[in-house]
């Protein structure tokens, strides 16, 4: 079994990833269903500003946190080569480092900033909005599993 400050690095790993996955789950389930209820306007001036929102210290500590942390946890890995819960570590660091992170910058925050460039009342801005908030959607739901897969791999190393 994982212990010392490998295992408290692993559970916050946990932590990290669990916790992300759950933001992205909000969003993925119902957060962009409503935004897509409403008038295409009104959705793409609402998204921006979350997606404002979004990029203040206290999500970014997590998101960005757990990027360090799984980047971490694969190195320790790598150099530690531990007898038991390897794969899982190295997997969960994967999800989460190429699924979740590495995802949102080539996914995601392209159309955030393709969609921050758009008045909201436009025509322009309307016929973005539903292709945005489909492949948004689409790779926020990747992005959810990844995420939730890291922190079930890390579990499983720490059983």
């Amino acid at each position: 079994m994982i212990d010392g400050p490998y295992f408290w690095l692993t559970v916050l790993g946990v932590l990290g990833t669990g916790l992300v996955a759950g933001v992205f789950c909000a969003f993925s389930t119902f957060v962009m269903r409503g935004l897509g209820a409403l008038p295409p306007a009104q959705g793409v001036a609402a998204m921006k500003a979350i997606n404002v929102a979004a990029v203040t210290p206290p999500f970014m500590a997590v998101f960005l946190g757990s990027a360090v942390l799984c980047a971490v946890i694969a190195v320790v890995t790598f150099v530690l080569w531990p007898e038991e819960g390897t794969v899982e570590l190295l997997v969960g660091s994967a999800l989460y480092l190429f699924g979740s992170f590495g995802l949102t910058m080539v996914a995601n925050v392209p159309r955030n900033d393709t969609l921050a460039g758009l008045e909201p009342g436009t025509s322009e801005a309307a016929a973005y909005w539903s292709a945005y908030l489909r492949e948004w959607t689409l790779w926020n739901h990747v992005r959810t599993v990844a995420s939730a897969g890291a922190a079930l791999a890390y579990v499983l190393a720490l059983t």
